[in-house]
């Protein structure tokens, strides 16, 4: 997989409330509860795949952003209600592992894990890598001749002002990667505040979810954003909105997703099948075909893969992994408060572009 390859070994309330009031009293099946960011695509086929395998299991999700997950996960951990935790970033199940979040399971593919793909103590292993890129309009920008920005510090241009649109990044992951590893690539995270005040200049909006980020790039809202690369093939190709993207030439984040079971949560034991389940060889080659999930296991044979994911020719950013899940949620409650929406107002005050 060229550079890559070697990378490869409240919707808080009303969601819950839904799905209790749905359990129909005459079902005797054993539930399970998911939170996830893989989206309703793949949490219902997997959810539809598990149960007929297993029709004495119920599985419910609630799909959420990984950040979101681990919030929700905090909040319960008195009264645990999900037993699963599919997806997110590894440095959120990092942190969830120290507070005693996680309940510690090593699954059958254990020793296939790269080592910089699972938590401590066997709580929680990685499942894909996520490459963050630009996200763009390629029906917009073919109708003024533009060519999307080609790296990160493009994104900033003149050219972009009110065209970008952005996912909230509290509540993401995958945002949470990108404005992290944007202010690592500064000298120092003062630079990094300045760099995410001038993208903020050129911000038209913040969308609340993935699902207004995709509806409003595809209406012509904006015409870039970032994001990441699997959930921009899967609206391109599955739902056939007019997106491409760019992985950015001086290098991307490479975040590596995981999976963990929820200490206290409910009906472990067949949490634990669903477990392997989603995370078996079968189950990695059908997703990364359907779904455009990037297997970190390099066991998976390159002949069992997409084309274009053996061939993407994706170039790693370096990252203080450690650093960022230290000081990263530091980082977000100051951008904030100090900088979001007030970009331009906050490059001003202090004498800068």
């Amino acid at each position: 997989m060229k550079n890559f390859h070697v990378f490869r070994h409240t919707l808080l309330l009303f969601p819950a409330l839904a799905w209790l009031t749905g359990c129909s009293p005459e079902d005797e099946r054993t539930r399970v509860l998911v939170y996830s960011p893989h989206g309703k695509e793949m949490l219902g086929a997997y959810e539809e795949l598990f149960e007929a395998r297993y029709p004495d299991a119920d599985i419910a999700w609630i799909d959420m952003g990984g950040q979101d997950a681990y919030d929700r996960i905090r909040t319960e951990r008195q009264n645990p209600q999900a037993s699963v935790w599919w997806g997110g970033a590894g440095m959120a199940f990092d942190r969830a592992a120290r507070e005693g979040l996680l309940d510690p399971y090593a699954p059958s593919w254990a020793a296939e894990a790269p080592a910089h793909a699972s938590g401590a103590g066997d709580t929680w292993y990685g499942t894909f890598l996520t490459p963050e890129v630009i996200t763009y309009n390629t029906r917009s920008l073919a109708l003024t001749g533009e060519s999307p920005p080609q790296d990160w510090d493009e994104m900033l241009d003149e050219q972009w002002r009110d065209r970008v649109i952005i996912r909230y990044p509290l509540a993401s992951s995958t945002m949470r990667t990108i404005w992290g590893a944007m202010i690592l690539r500064q000298p120092t995270v003062e630079e990094g505040y300045a760099w995410l005040a001038r993208l903020d200049r050129n911000v038209e909006t913040y969308a609340a979810d993935p699902t207004q980020l995709y509806l409003k790039l595809a209406r012509e809202e904006g015409d870039v954003t970032l994001w990441n690369m699997p959930d921009t093939y899967i609206q391109a190709q599955g739902n056939g909105y007019p997106f491409g993207y760019v992985a950015p030439s001086s290098g991307t984040p490479v975040l590596t997703d995981g999976i963990a079971l929820v200490a206290g949560g409910p009906n472990l034991e067949i949490a634990r099948t669903f477990y392997e389940f989603v995370t078996s060889d079968s189950a990695l080659v059908d997703q990364a075909h359907r779904f455009y999930r990037i297997p970190v296991r390099n066991t998976i044979p390159d002949s069992e893969l997409p084309e274009w994911m053996t061939g993407v020719d994706i170039q790693p950013m370096e990252i203080d992994w450690e650093r960022l899940a230290e000081e990263g949620p530091e980082w977000m409650q100051y951008w904030d408060e100090n900088i979001k929406g007030r970009g331009a107002a906050y490059l001003a005050d202090r004498g800068m572009e």
